[in-house]
């Protein structure tokens, strides 16, 4: 039996409940929780946890239209997200449903962009969960693996991993929200190192990308596959950039939204 895991993002009992019902009639296991809105604590890294633990084939995202704008929501969800195609990959199925018509942009935030969505309002909504939980998509093609570990003690780190060859080194950034770099590391991946040597770091660099500004710190150790870059960061960035080290002022970066 195929289990789907799902989050409500309002503490609305009824609809989880009326939700759950219909699932069931299609014969699937659904098992969930309701969010908890504190990225400062990391909340989201006990859902990862329980999802993983459940066994879940797909990830149900209840969606409540005031919630889904709050900034810190879609922070908390950008975070369960990569943290949950690094365990998965990047086929792991998500899926949202609507309890309203659903926005023409900027619906889920940049990490959830492939998540099906879905209106409550359809009939359909059911048997397109059905047919997603039993369809096996490819993973996408990156260069990178992201990922977000940590907890309310150790705070949030920032996983690096390049996938198809080494990098002389990384620059990571962030910008908003009073978000600041604390600490990077470099070791292998998966588990924060408990001693890192860095080669050549610096700190509080200032990078221009388009319109935004970030504040940036940088290694030059080489990173090869199955070892990362990690970087500790206070506070909720609105997006993060990273790439490998160079010295040229056209290098290639990759930008990602958070909220």
């Amino acid at each position: 039996m195929k289990t789907v895991w799902i989050t409500a993002l309002k503490e609305d009992q009824p609809r989880v409940a009326a939700v759950m019902a219909m699932l069931k009639r299609y014969g699937l296991e659904c098992k969930g929780h309701f969010w908890a809105d504190a990225p400062d604590k990391l909340a989201w890294r006990l859902a990862v946890n329980a999802l993983q633990d459940a066994r879940a084939d797909l990830w149900l995202i209840l969606v409540d239209a005031a919630e889904i704008n709050k900034p810190s929501v879609r922070y908390g969800l950008s975070l369960m997200t990569a943290a949950l195609q690094s365990a998965r990959g990047s086929a792991f199925p998500i899926m949202s449903l609507w309890n309203s018509a659903v926005p023409a942009e900027a619906a889920l935030p940049q990490l959830m962009l492939d998540a099906d969505l879905l209106e409550e309002s359809s009939a359909a909504w059911a048997a397109k969960i059905v047919a997603r939980v039993n369809t096996r998509r490819p993973s996408l093609k990156t260069e990178y693996r992201l990922d977000v570990l940590g907890d309310e003690r150790l705070g949030q780190w920032f996983e690096i991993e390049p996938l198809d060859s080494a990098w002389p080194g990384v620059v990571f950034g962030v910008t908003g929200d009073g978000a600041e770099i604390t600490f990077q590391a470099v070791g292998p991946k998966g588990m924060l190192p408990e001693k890192s040597v860095l080669e050549f770091a610096q700190e509080g660099m200032q990078l221009k990308w388009g319109t935004q500004n970030f504040t940036a710190w940088a290694v030059r150790n080489d990173i090869d596959p199955c070892f990362s870059y990690y970087a500790r960061v206070k506070g909720l960035p609105d997006a993060v950039l990273f790439m490998p080290y160079s010295e040229g002022s056209d290098a290639s970066a990759d930008v990602v939204r958070l909220k």
